[in-house]
């Protein structure tokens, strides 16, 4: 059987390389070594698979319906103009105060609340858009994966390798391919094909490229003053900046725009963003102390959580996050009781957040609610698909003497979390039901 195996690993191998080759880069037109060709359809599905589950595990969507429409018209603008306006391009803004913007294969960009509220018009929206667009044209994630740890899960989502229900298999491996994704850092190269890039696209789309000037030498201010930490977590980590890079853009912009930066064709448009931000500043307060609160609960001073959270859903009210995180924070102090109220109006604001259907899920579970606990885990396991939401799920079904299904999910957060804790007693769980 190990020669089987052995011979089987060789002769995936042998198909990998068989397949692989060069594939031509839409934007450069130069031939690139791929070591498994993906194609744009296959591109997209990658996209379509990862692309929620990044949004679950950076807090979910900033509920602001004016807001979203906003941000993704802008970055439709530019994405209708650059090399590949057939991709199903979107825009989401996420509930993350880290300053931080990604793109996805196959045209799937998001923009952070941290970012986005750091911003003063909407040509320097453009440009940040616009940057992530041109990462997507290039297919840098795709050519990251290439290199990368990155291949076999997306090789595993693209060939839909199912477990035996939803919380497993290609779930997991769609879970693990967004986070790759999203710790994905670019080359300097990399970034500064996206700079062009952008700056390009943004032309096109009839902004000001001083948008862009102005956003390199925000960024250049940011990293003088000595960066905050969020900024080296988010956006500084994946893409990294330089005075140098700074430079390189404003000669390029020099050389090629100079025209359009005194043309007044071109916009910023200043006062439609301060607009279309305004809600989203009104709550930064909140979402300081929400912050603070979060950083206080991880060392260990719960109660003092608590308080903080308390004060920011106070400056800031009917904030799902928030909210959430407060709930979160008394079940920390095993206060059941306590934590629903806020966990169930959490999930009333905003129903398409992981987290805030897993406490309310653990809350009802602990009221001996079964019922009610398998609906919400069952809406977490389907937003983000974790090895705590499946364990609580398991206990849910256990409870109710549907011993079957629960060994089965059980076993399923065992095999897809071997390392965790969580996955460990998932595996003592199965071993337990199935000796009665």
């Amino acid at each position: 059987m190990r020669v089987i195996h052995r011979l089987s690993v060789v002769a995936a191998a042998l198909v990998l390389l068989m397949v692989g080759g060069c594939a031509v880069n839409p934007v450069t037109g130069r031939q690139e070594l791929a070591l498994f060709t993906i194609t744009p359809s296959q591109e997209i599905q990658l996209g379509q698979e990862a692309f929620p589950k990044a949004v679950q595990q950076m807090g979910g969507e900033y509920d602001d319906p004016a807001l979203a429409a906003y941000v993704n018209g802008v970055g439709k603008r530019v994405a209708q103009v650059a090399e590949r306006p057939e991709l199903p391009y979107e825009f989401r803004v996420l509930n993350d105060s880290t300053p931080n913007a990604f793109a996805l294969p196959g045209g799937f960009v998001a923009i952070t609340r941290g970012l986005l509220v750091s911003l003063e018009n909407e040509a320097q929206l453009a440009a940040v858009l616009g940057h992530e667009v041109g990462h997507v044209t290039a297919r840098d994630s795709v050519q990251g994966m290439q290199r990368g740890t990155l291949l076999g899960a997306g090789l595993a989502v693209l060939s839909a390798a199912t477990g035996s229900s939803a919380y497993g298999g290609v779930a997991q491996k769609a879970g693990q391919l967004a986070a790759g994704l999203l710790d994905n850092r670019f080359s300097r190269e990399q970034e500064r094909q996206a700079d062009r890039l952008g700056v390009d696209y943004m032309v096109r789309a009839g902004y000001n490229p001083r948008g862009s000037v102005q956003l390199q030498e925000f960024f250049y201010r940011t990293v003088e003053a000595g960066a905050e930490p969020m900024w080296l977590a988010g956006l500084f980590r994946t893409h990294p900046f330089s005075k140098e890079r700074m430079l390189a853009l404003e000669a390029y912009i020099a050389e090629r725009y100079s025209l359009q930066q005194s043309d007044p064709r071109f916009v910023l448009n200043e006062q439609p963003f301060q607009r279309a931000v305004s809600g989203l500043r009104q709550s930064s307060k909140g979402y300081e102390l929400y912050d603070q609160a979060r950083q206080q609960e991880q060392q260990g001073h719960v109660s003092q959580a608590i308080a903080t959270y308390l004060q920011a859903a106070t400056v800031a009210p009917d904030q799902a996050l928030i909210l959430t995180g407060l709930g979160m924070a008394y079940l920390h102090a095993r206060d059941v009781r306590a934590a629903r109220p806020h966990l169930a109006r959490a999930v009333q604001l905003d129903g398409n957040y992981y987290l805030s259907h897993l406490g309310l899920g653990l809350v009802y579970l602990e009221l001996d609610d079964e019922s009610a606990a398998i609906s919400h885990l069952e809406k977490s396991m389907n937003l983000l698909p974790t090895d705590r939401g499946g364990y609580l799920l398991a206990m849910g079904h256990e409870k109710q003497g549907r011993i079957a299904k629960a060994a089965d999910l059980y076993r399923q957060i065992a095999e897809a979390y071997p390392q965790s804790k969580i996955g460990q007693a998932a595996a003592r769980k199965v071993a337990e039901l199935q000796a009665k």
